[in-house]
């Protein structure tokens, strides 16, 4: 049971910060993160609090995703990466379906971006055979599966693999309406720019027109200025 670390938790909440990070995480009415309950701890000590609870079980971790205080939700997923790492192939299989089951609860920006590079990018890159999982949640309705999806295309990248399904889910994604959106592709592709800049070039000059704004400032950060500016202008003759 979590209940141990449920307690103290509660010992640490700090309503000020708490106030401050429900307005970050947009938990209004309304906004993406309604609903969203905080106590106000900060993810290093999250992080430090959980390294003592490290054999919860997945009964255990189910109890503190089914919760509505965010740091309950975060400090299972901080559990469940670290059980992953330490797992035979056996259990890693069993964390990954624990999580993709779970996946509408993990349900803020913060909590799919500290997980599922660690889980769902992971496990997929040692059983590429499971990447068509990504493209379906990918063309999911709901925000965070989606969120999903392409953040978890980061283990691929940082293991300069599976390039081409990264590119794939950037596709789907193009036509999505979210700002959360936006930015996780944008923040994939340049992090892919980084291994293959021609890549990203290409997939630019490709589908720019169909590429929001944000993703394409994101995507481009890191280009040096004139040619920056001349990819938000679609000049691609002049490189």
């Amino acid at each position: 049971m979590p209940s141990k670390l449920i307690k103290e938790l509660e010992k640490l909440e700090d309503k000020k910060q708490a106030e401050i990070l429900q307005r970050f995480f947009k938990t209004g009415k309304g906004q993406y993160g309604e609903g969203d309950v905080f106590l106000g701890i900060k993810v290093p000590i999250q992080r430090k609090v959980c390294k003592n609870y490290g054999n919860l079980s997945l009964d255990a971790i189910q109890k503190l995703l089914n919760s509505k205080i965010h740091e309950h939700r975060l400090c299972g997923l901080f559990v469940l990466v670290s059980k992953y790492k330490k797992a035979d192939n056996n259990e890693k299989g069993k964390i990954f379906r624990f999580y993709i089951k779970n996946a509408k609860k993990i349900n803020n920006w913060d909590l799919v971006d500290l997980s599922a590079p660690g889980i769902v990018g992971n496990y997929i890159l040692e059983n590429p055979e499971l990447r068509k999982i990504l493209e379906k949640l990918a063309n999911s309705d709901n925000l965070w599966k989606k969120r999903i999806a392409i953040v978890s295309t980061f283990s691929f990248i940082r293991n300069e693999k599976f390039f081409d399904e990264v590119l794939k889910i950037c596709l789907i994604l193009l036509k999505d309406k979210h700002d959360l959106i936006h930015k996780a592709v944008g923040w994939m592709l340049r992090e892919l720019g980084k291994r293959d800049l021609l890549a990203l070039e290409c997939f630019i000059r490709a589908n720019y027109k169909n590429i929001p704004r944000t993703t394409l400032r994101y995507a481009i950060e890191r280009f040096p200025e004139e040619k920056r500016k001349r990819f938000l202008r679609g000049e691609f003759n002049l490189i």
